[in-house]
């Protein structure tokens, strides 16, 4: 994983209608090894961990790097949104652009949160990363994902094989210029 180069981190909390984006903190552990042990969370990503593996694995403070958001609802974590550069995609449109990655607990589904997160986390990268596009890639069966990555202005660049799964590529242009 390549950092997003020179972007200040960690930045002010971003604060939504609803929830407070910000840096990880020592108090998010718990949920951290929540997301990732969780088999619903993880339909469409492979599967989980075991739950001991991720314990021993997860650092004090998980997740503190630039573009790793903890998206907080009520002074708790629900979620996790990752802006960051894969170099060495396979797919020749994703190199070297910020991907967006996202998971929530499942008690956060259905209730509009990934999409007021995401949204403001783009927001963020477009201010940080002026002129720069976004690719999001999910499962075509993991209709959810589709229906926020379409919310979110990505459009289709391609599907592939990967994983055993069909895999959906978007890509989200830079907002055009304020005049």
């Amino acid at each position: 994983m390549e950092d997003l180069g020179s972007v200040a981190w960690p930045p002010t909390p971003i604060s939504t209608e609803r929830l407070v984006l910000r840096a990880s903190e020592a108090r998010d552990r718990p949920a951290f090894v929540e997301l990732y042990a969780s088999q619903e969370v993880h339909t469409y990503l492979g599967g989980a961990r075991p739950r001991d593996e991720i314990e021993r694995a997860m650092p004090a403070v998980p997740a503190r790097r630039p573009g790793s958001f903890v998206v907080e609802l009520d002074g708790t974590m629900t979620g996790h949104i990752l802006l960051r550069r894969a170099p060495g995609d396979p797919r020749p449109a994703a190199e070297g652009l910020a991907d967006l990655g996202y998971l929530f607990l499942p008690h956060a589904w259905g209730r509009g949160y990934a999409t007021e997160a995401c949204a403001a986390a783009l927001a963020w990268s477009d201010g940080v990363l002026p002129g720069e596009p976004v690719v999001l890639t999910t499962q075509s069966a993991n209709t959810a994902s589709m229906r926020l990555a379409a919310k979110l202005g990505f459009t289709e660049v391609e599907r592939y094989q990967e994983w055993g799964a069909e895999q959906w590529l978007g890509l989200r242009p830079p907002p055009a210029p304020s005049a």
